[in-house]
């Protein structure tokens, strides 16, 4: 239940690396890093509802641990993967429906921070949020 509040992007690591590793072109990685992400999460045992506002759009998820899900990102690439507890992180494990290649997310709280990290073909990049 630690994950349940609002949080909003504070900072990047690398992110700009990682949206080009995923193709994304230069214009929108520019506004990409500057998006003013907000993650709404409410955990109630396996099931979570995860609302993402930014500057280009707001989404509502809702997803189970272990059950797979379809996902589109923000610049359009759609997605299947699922959700797990592994301890005190949520990992989260897709493949790409355009190029089966495989991404690999993390949100866990670290101090009064939520990291979400991400890893695609080698590139990781890191995004922090602050409650807010």
């Amino acid at each position: 239940m630690a994950f349940n509040g609002t949080w909003k992007a504070d900072r990047n690591e690398n992110y700009e690396k990682f949206m080009e590793a995923m193709g994304v072109n230069v214009m929108k990685r520019k506004l990409g890093a500057h998006d003013n992400l907000k993650l709404t999460i409410q955990q109630d045992g396996n099931k979570f509802t995860v609302k993402e506002s930014s500057n280009f759009r707001t989404i509502d998820i809702e997803l189970t641990l272990g059950v797979n899900f379809e996902y589109s990102l923000a610049d359009g690439t759609e997605l299947s993967g699922s959700w797990n507890m592994e301890g005190n992180k949520l990992v989260g494990s897709f493949t790409r429906k355009d190029n089966g290649k495989a991404l690999t997310a993390y949100r866990e709280i670290v101090g009064d921070e939520l990291v979400q990290t991400y890893v695609y073909e080698g590139v990781e990049a890191k995004r922090f949020f602050k409650r807010g």
